[in-house]
C-alpha cells in the first residue's frame, strides 16, 4: 500500500450556539480535512481545527505545511506510522495540528485496508462506553443552568463550566448554583482557558474549589510557578491544557507540582501515537486524563478522539468530543451520544463515511 495523493480541504462548521471561552466568543470553527488516497483506491480522512491560540496554526498555515510535506509523503506506506511521523517531525518543526490530521487519515485508510478499527490498531478497545463531558459555555447562569438540567435528564454525569469571561463573583456563583443542579454524584469542573492571573485564580479556588472535581488551565500555560501556587491553594486538583504540548510538558507539570492531570489533544501533541504515549505516561505517573478535541470538530476528528479514548489506560476526567456542538456534520452517520456516553464507532478505520453533499456545503 502506497500513498498516491494527499488533498487538503478547508471547511467552516457553524456551532449550534455561541460558545464563550476565556472571554472570547465563537460561533463557527475553521477546520482542515485531509484526504489520503492510496494506489489501490482506498481513501482515508483526517481533520484538525485551526487553533492559533493553542498551536499557532491557521487554515492557511496548515494548508501550506501540508503542501510542503506532500511531495515527501507520496509513495510512502501509510501503515508505517512511526517512520512517517519521524520524517515529518524531522522536516517540519511545530505544526502539530496538521501533523495530527495527517496521521488520523493514515489510521483511517490503513484500518480500512486491514479490516480493523483505529482503536484496534492502537492496541485494542479497553472500554465499551466512555462518559462524555459536556461544556456549559454560555457565560451566564440562566442559560448554563437550563442546559445542565436538560443534559442531566439526557444522562450526562460530567460537566465543565467555561469561566474567566465574567467577574470572579459571577463565575463563583455559577459554580455553586450548577453544583446544586447536577448534585455531588456528577463530575463538575471548570476551564478558564488561561484567562486569569495567579492572584485571580487563587481567589477563585479559595472560594469555589470545594465545589469542583478539577480546575483546568486557570493561568497561562507556561506559568508553572503560578499553577503550583494555585494547586497549593486549591481543594480541587489542577489540570493543564494549553500548557501540555509534549511528553516533557507532562513530566514538568508533575515534577513542579503544577498539575495533577491534563487535557490531551492530538492537535497539541502532534499526532495519534504521541497522544497515546502521553496518556500511557500520565497513567504511570498517576495523573488524571481528559481526552479532548478542539471546539468544534466534525465526526471525522471526533471519531478519532473516541477511538483514542477507548484505547488508553484510563480516562477519569472524561471525554470531550466536540461534534456535539456543531450545527451540522459532514458524515452520513454522525457520532452519537446516548445516556451521556459514547462507544467507539463500529467498522474499519475511523468507522465513519463522508457525505459528499454535506461536505460541499461547508467547503471554504
Amino acid at each position: 500500500m502506497k500513498i498516491k495523493s494527499i488533498t487538503p480541504i478547508a471547511i467552516s462548521i457553524p456551532l449550534k450556539q455561541e460558545i464563550i471561552m476565556g472571554g472570547i466568543s465563537y460561533t463557527n470553527s475553521e477546520n482542515l480535512l485531509i484526504q489520503i488516497e492510496t494506489e489501490d483506491g482506498s481513501v482515508g480522512w483526517g481533520e484538525a481545527s485551526s487553533a492559533p491560540n493553542m498551536t499557532g496554526e491557521t487554515i492557511a498555515s496548515m494548508e501550506a505545511a501540508l503542501n510542503y510535506l506532500t511531495p515527501h509523503l507520496i509513495g510512502r506506506d501509510p501503515s508505517s506510522f512511526i517512520e512517517n511521523m519521524k520524517l515529518i517531525d524531522k522536516m517540519l518543526y511545530g505544526n502539530s495540528s496538521v501533523k495530527a490530521a495527517f496521521e488520523i487519515a493514515c489510521y483511517d485508510v490503513v484500518g480500512k485496508a486491514e479490516g480493523k478499527s483505529m482503536s484496534e490498531l492502537l492496541g485494542g478497545t479497553k472500554r465499551a462506553e466512555i462518559p462524555v463531558l459536556l461544556l456549559l459555555a454560555a457565560g451566564n447562569l440562566e442559560a448554563d443552568s437550563q442546559e445542565a438540567k436538560v443534559k442531566l435528564e439526557e444522562g450526562f454525569r460530567s460537566f465543565k463550566i467555561k469561566v474567566g469571561g465574567n467577574p470572579l463573583d459571577e463565575d463563583i456563583s455559577r459554580v455553586k448554583e450548577i453544583r446544586k443542579i447536577v448534585g455531588r454524584s456528577s463530575q463538575l469542573s471548570v476551564d478558564a482557558n488561561q484567562a486569569w492571573n495567579p492572584e485571580e485564580a487563587i481567589e477563585f479556588v479559595e472560594r469555589a474549589s470545594e465545589f469542583l472535581d478539577f480546575v483546568e488551565q486557570p493561568v497561562m500555560g507556561n506559568d508553572l510557578e503560578g499553577m503550583k501556587q494555585i494547586a497549593e491553594a486549591s481543594n480541587a486538583p489542577i489540570g493543564a491544557d494549553e500548557g501540555l504540548h509534549s511528553i516533557s510538558d507532562i513530566v514538568l507539570h508533575k515534577e513542579r507540582g503544577a498539575a495533577s492531570g491534563g487535557s490531551l489533544k492530538m492537535i497539541k501533541l502532534g499526532g495519534v501515537l504521541k497522544a497515546l504515549k502521553a496518556a500511557e505516561l500520565s497513567n504511570q505517573m498517576e495523573m488524571s486524563v481528559n481526552i479532548a478535541g478542539k471546539i468544534c470538530e466534525t465526526s471525522v476528528s471526533s471519531a478519532a478522539v473516541v477511538h483514542l479514548a477507548a484505547a488508553i489506560p484510563q480516562i477519569d476526567w472524561g471525554l470531550s468530543i466536540t461534534n456535539q456542538y456543531a450545527a451540522t456534520d459532514i458524515v452520513k452517520e454522525p457520532i452519537k451520544i446516548l445516556n451521556g456516553s459514547v462507544a467507539a464507532p463500529q467498522g474499519h478505520g475511523l468507522g465513519i463515511e463522508i457525505d459528499e453533499n454535506r461536505l460541499k456545503q461547508h467547503v471554504k
